[in-house]
């Protein structure tokens, strides 16, 4: 009968923690890439600094993906990554402000060319909206 107890107490301790979970946020980003940088950063990201993805991970960003498609002579971007923590701008701050990051961000920004709607806001990537998603 106490076994019975501990491990029912168990099973809603567990119960519980699952569903007070905050769910994750996805996020998706479109910008181009300039037609003369692209080969180097393909290199960019087939070698990627081991600190970036420390900072990326102690950020709570998971499934981080970028995508290359091109469309019309023209080569795009896509972005696509999970948020786990609990305030996005927070931890965009901390990535912000670290060394390494900063430097890599310094390697691929001018490779990239905004959108206009991005470039109008001063930003690299053009946000996107999640239309559907099947979990």
């Amino acid at each position: 009968m106490k076994l019975r107890i501990i491990l029912t107490s168990l099973f809603v301790a567990l119960l519980s923690a699952c569903t007070t979970q905050k769910p994750v946020q996805r996020f998706a980003w479109v910008t181009g890439l300039k037609p003369e940088k692209v080969d180097y950063y393909r290199q960019l990201h087939a070698n990627p600094w081991p600190a970036v993805n420390k900072m990326i991970k102690e950020c709570h960003i998971q499934n981080f993906s970028i995508y290359e498609r091109e469309i019309e002579g023209k080569t795009y971007l896509f972005a696509y990554l999970e948020y786990t923590g609990t305030d996005f701008d927070a931890d965009m701050k901390k990535m912000a402000a670290d060394p390494e990051t900063v430097r890599w961000w310094k390697e691929t920004d001018p490779c990239q060319s905004p959108l206009p709607d991005a470039a109008a806001a001063k930003k690299i990537w053009a946000d996107t909206k999640e239309l559907y998603h099947l979990p």
